[in-house]
């Protein structure tokens, strides 16, 4: 039933036309009366003759005397809506006829929840399908509540009276149906006041209309009930009305059935299609594999990067983050099909751009001296990358503030079609390194990754190492900023380097450590990477100390 309000005044109204509604942009729900209007969308109501624009003013609601208690008319079967006489005598429903035996109105009975009483009415006009109310309906319970005594296996709540006659004429009278008493937007409020009588049963099977408004109240209402009471009902057509006027009672039966348990959103159960679903789904996810030089890290890693993961890489000052990650990003456009979205915040793009060319080309343009660069080479290089379309740039230097960072990451994903977002460092992502402020970061890169199932990638400071520290000797727990760093990551890998070793070969060899792998569990070094000067590139090597045992052997 669509939803409405009751106007209770002493001079019954007669309907004029359905018009336009001017609050809630409907076509034709509004419904205009002698002495009102009414929309049966969103409930706005005014009274008096006034055209729509200037019901657009906002006319507020007075509420006239109540009407006197109105139940007339004859116990009969509602034909035209295959509603029985058994069914119409169960709830107490007349009707009235016109000359032709043509029913004209419907009278539905509210019986008060102390006195057991008819206190109220509910008046359907057939022709114009509108109602008005006699009595008063402020302490009635739901629609046939009379009807059923407290207790039982099952009971159904509909959204109109009419949905509730047939729910119990489709079970031929076996289950008790109920119906609220003003529709889905005070669906909240009825379900509360009868809340006690409602609990007294196993089951509550709610059965409201199939639009908008309807699935909203349903949502809404369910959470008011003890664990796994509530089930939902989800039909085909519009309400349980049309579904007995359509004679579609075995659609109807399988529908209430299949009815679902409410849970909140983020509950699930053993035995849950779902949660079996994503067990065997485990394993099979989209894996990017780093590039050949970090083989040791796809070994450990079951082949990469997984989609939806996110990875933490932290390092020392001065150990080579930059080099790194350009090394990762050239190898992610040039080994994989992937498009990778780079939020560098401590470089320009023309400091990107001349570190990722030389990469790709195999020259560090760094140690080239300004009149011997060649520009004409390093444009084919740049335009050859350029032409794949897997590369995009932030163009920001600095801090941001997160709104403005996430909608970017967001535009670089779905604009962009990016699958792997890299920002480098972490600590510049955040306008403070204060630990709520790391918390609510990494929180919100949790959530984007589960939202969009992409890969991402951050590059995180370390704290400043301790007076004596040995140059490999470091942590997960030495990540700059909050242990949330860590703990939300999926995989965390740590680079360490002795910059200061007396040993060229030494001094440029970086240790790789995977310290966290959510996936497979594995841990450990996971290879040794060299920096090659006249090529920035990072190639896979040994470890320093079991070459200079080699070259003492060679020796």
């Amino acid at each position: 039933m669509s939803n409405f309000q009751f106007q209770q005044t002493q001079q019954e109204s007669h309907f004029i036309r359905h018009e336009p509604c001017p609050k809630c942009g409907s076509s034709d729900a509004l419904s205009r009366y002698s002495d009102h209007v009414f929309c049966f969308s969103c409930n706005h109501y005014a009274k008096g003759t006034q055209e729509v624009n200037q019901v657009n003013q906002g006319t507020e609601v007075k509420q006239g005397k109540t009407r006197q208690l109105e139940m007339t008319g004859t116990t009969a079967a509602i034909q035209d809506r295959r509603i029985s006489l058994d069914v119409a005598k169960r709830y107490g429903v007349t009707v009235e006829q016109g000359a032709q035996g043509t029913i004209t109105k419907h009278h539905y009975p509210y019986y008060s929840r102390v006195t057991k009483a008819v206190v109220g009415t509910k008046v359907r006009n057939v022709a114009t399908k509108d109602f008005y109310a006699t009595g008063s309906l402020s302490e009635a319970g739901l629609f046939g509540q009379q009807a059923f005594a407290s207790g039982g296996k099952y009971i159904t709540v509909t959204e109109g009276e009419l949905d509730a006659l047939a729910v119990n004429e489709m079970f031929d009278g076996k289950w008790p149906a109920v119906s609220i008493r003003s529709g889905a937007a005070s669906a909240v409020k009825d379900i509360k006041a009868s809340l006690e009588y409602l609990e007294t049963f196993d089951n509550v099977v709610i059965c409201f209309d199939n639009d908008e408004a309807g699935i909203k109240a349903a949502e809404a209402v369910v959470s008011l009930f003890s664990p796994r009471k509530a089930k939902v009902c989800s039909l085909p057509l519009k309400d349980a009305g049309d579904m007995l006027k359509a004679n579609q009672i075995r659609a109807f039966v399988k529908c209430w059935w299949e009815a679902k348990a409410y849970r909140p959103e983020g509950i699930i159960s053993f035995g849950d299609d779902d949660l079996w679903d994503s067990f065997v789904k485990r394993g099979t996810e989209e894996v990017i594999p780093f590039p050949s030089c970090f083989e040791g890290l796809n070994i450990k890693m079951n082949g990469g990067i997984a989609a939806g993961e996110l990875t933490v890489i932290g390092a020392l000052t001065s150990i080579g983050k930059s080099t790194m990650v350009s090394n990762l990003v050239c190898g992610f456009s040039k080994e994989t099909s992937s498009t990778v979205g780079c939020i560098f915040l401590e470089a320009s793009p023309a400091e990107t751009v001349e570190n990722l060319v030389s990469v790709q080309s195999g020259i560090n343009i760094k140690n080239i001296p300004q009149e011997m660069k060649d520009y004409v080479a390093y444009k084919k290089i740049y335009d050859q990358m350029g032409d794949k379309n897997n590369l995009h740039l932030l163009n920001h230097c600095g801090s941001l503030e997160s709104e403005d960072l996430f909608a970017k990451i967001q535009f670089l994903i779905k604009g962009m079609d990016c699958d792997i977002i890299v920002i480098d460092p972490l600590q510049a992502g955040v306008v403070s390194n204060e630990n709520a402020s790391i918390d609510d970061f990494m929180d919100r890169c949790l959530k984007l990754i589960k939202n969009t199932n992409v890969s991402m990638i951050l590059i995180s400071h370390m704290r400043q190492p301790r007076v004596g520290q040995r140059p490999h000797d470091v942590g997960e727990y030495d990540l700059k900023g909050s242990s949330s760093i860590n703990q939300i990551a999926f995989n965390t890998i740590l680079l360490s380097r002795d910059k200061m070793s007396e040993d060229e070969y030494e001094r440029n060899c970086t240790q790789v450590q995977l310290v966290k792998c959510r996936r497979t569990g594995r841990t450990g070094v996971a290879g040794w990477l060299y920096y090659e000067d006249n090529t920035s590139r990072l190639i896979a090597t040994t470890a320093p100390e079991i070459k200079l045992s080699n070259s003492h052997e060679d020796f």
